[in-house]
């Protein structure tokens, strides 16, 4: 499981989006985010850095 730091999160819309990028490579992954923590979990075949680029590229700063 991934643990990502992940800035900017503040609605459904946003945890949608960032599940919606994730699975768009990884059809079988996993997406849980808690909004006030602004840490999403994830159970993906993906690499940490594959996944943080991909949430990054869906607007969603990424950091460590």
């Amino acid at each position: 499981m991934l643990s990502l730091k992940v800035s900017g999160m503040t609605c459904g819309g946003c945890i949608n989006a960032i599940t919606r990028a994730i699975q768009a490579q990884d059809p079988q992954a996993q997406v849980q985010a808690d909004l006030v923590s602004q840490i999403v979990n994830l159970e993906t075949s993906l690499s940490s850095a594959q996944a943080s680029e991909l949430i990054t590229e869906a607007g969603f700063p990424v950091s460590q």
